[in-house]
């Protein structure tokens, strides 16, 4: 689903102006290929047979379930609303959404497939909604009332389970494959909903009006300051994207960035964009995984990259990190992250995205993050922020973002389906944000070489 040379006002420098890569990627124009995420998507498509009747009375049940809202559930000439009998337990406002069901299939994808189905269900246009967001909030309500039940059959089983699962190894060439599913789409279909910055990561909203490309700068801004940064120091940093984070640490800081990445659509456009700066001389844009990366370097940063780490490989990955810093140095994530208390299950379970989206992606929680760094490394937590809201903003203006551009997106080859799931993929993560499901945070870890008392000593 990331310091600046302040101005003496504390205010943020303008943001950088666009660097017009995308019409001169190398790429070239219109080398989109939706088929990367539609094949995966269709892998996951086929929904197991159930009665109609049976699947429809259990979406009904599962409905009563929501807290603070409604669902009004249209089918052909049969309307039914279903009410919540208590108020949402954190006092938030009313929520209501009306489906429409365009074929039966629906329910049985519900019923089978969770989120997933649900998620194909929409790509598949079995059913509308006028409030997509809202249904999936009221969903997400119900599905909190019978977690503990899903937890407590987790707990049963992992005894069994949890050692069968240890035993997937490292593989870097499905790590490859896993980010050319997603981010190898196209760099054009990208460029129709991110802002100027190219930045596909969290924004932080300083200010209800701010833009997304300030809200961009401000996020990258903040790591910076987080970690301190320094002209001259060297800085790591693993998951390119498109650029954003090292082109503005290098301009702004003065800092040496080695950047890699496993995306050759991003690795091309980063490597244009570094060049369009006169930024070769400060930042090496690599396409390597990130077990290859040696040396020691000032600080490490990750934006939004953690998350294609394997839950298995957490301890691997946190320290490798360590290891790239020096005895003094730092460690920044932004992580997307699961509430603690549901990542343990959620960490083994499929949903729709990754089934549909990012195959291979697995959400951490701060404390999993936490224990892999104490056991593995002599990283400390000093600074920790979550802006989960922001996130929920920064999904909300994508989607009305690609909705204002589907024509543009229709000319570049993509179709209805490939764009319903694109736009439930936006609303479900956002959903989860609205409803504390997961989160977005920017922590630093510090090696104690790099602490330093209060009375000025080493």
């Amino acid at each position: 689903m990331t310091a600046l040379e302040i101005p003496t006002d504390g205010a943020l420098p303008e943001p950088d102006p666009p660097l017009s890569i995308i019409p001169e990627q190398p790429t070239g124009r219109g080398r989109v290929a939706p088929e990367r995420l539609l094949a995966h998507a269709r892998r996951h498509s086929v929904v197991p047979r159930i009665g109609a009747a049976a699947a429809r009375a259990a979406v009904l049940r599962l409905l009563h379930l929501v807290e603070g809202g409604e669902v009004v559930v249209v089918d052909g000439d049969d309307r039914r609303t279903v009410s919540s009998t208590s108020d949402d337990r954190y006092g938030r406002a009313h929520l209501r959404a009306v489906v429409t069901v365009h074929d039966p299939r629906f329910y049985a994808a519900v019923v089978r497939g969770g989120s997933s189905g649900l998620g194909e269900a929409y790509r598949q246009g079995w059913f509308d909604v006028d409030d997509l967001t809202a249904l999936l909030r009221l969903l997400a309500r119900a599905m909190r009332r019978v977690e503990p039940i899903r937890q407590r059959a987790h707990r049963l089983a992992r005894p069994v389970a949890e050692p069968i699962r240890r035993r997937r190894r490292p593989d870097p060439q499905r790590d490859r494959d896993n980010i050319a599913a997603h981010y190898d789409l196209g760099n054009d279909f990208f460029e129709l909903f991110l802002d100027p910055t190219l930045t596909y990561s969290a924004g932080i909203f300083e200010r209800p009006d701010a833009s997304l490309a300030e809200a961009s700068i401000a996020k990258i801004e903040r790591l910076c300051q987080a970690l301190d940064l320094q002209p001259g120091q060297r800085v790591v940093e693993i998951g390119t994207g498109w650029g954003a984070f090292a082109i503005h640490a290098a301009r702004h800081h003065g800092v040496e960035v080695v950047t890699t990445t496993l995306s050759a659509e991003q690795h091309a456009v980063a490597t244009a964009r570094v060049r369009a700066a006169g930024l070769e001389d400060r930042i090496e844009v690599r396409l390597d995984h990130y077990r290859d990366l040696h040396g020691r370097f000032d600080a490490l940063v990750a934006v939004e990259m953690i998350e294609a780490v394997d839950w298995r490989e957490l301890g691997d990955f946190v320290e490798h990190c360590a290891r790239l810093v020096g005895p003094d140095g730092a460690v920044a994530y932004q992580a997307i992250v699961a509430a603690p208390a549901r990542w343990s299950r959620a960490r083994v379970t499929e949903d729709f995205i990754k089934s549909h989206v990012f195959p291979g992606g697995n959400l951490p929680s701060v404390p999993s993050i936490l224990d892999a760094a104490t056991a593995r490394t002599d990283l400390s937590l000093v600074d920790l922020a979550d802006f989960g809201m922001d996130y929920a903003e920064t999904l909300r203006r994508w989607g009305a973002t690609l909705a204002d551009r589907r024509a543009d997106a229709q000319a570049l080859g993509l179709d209805d389906a490939f764009l319903r799931l694109w736009d439930f993929y936006l609303r479900y993560c956002e959903a989860g944000f609205e409803e504390r499901q997961v989160s977005v945070v920017q922590m630093v870890l510090e090696r104690p070489g790099r602490a330093r008392s209060l009375l000025g000593q080493a």
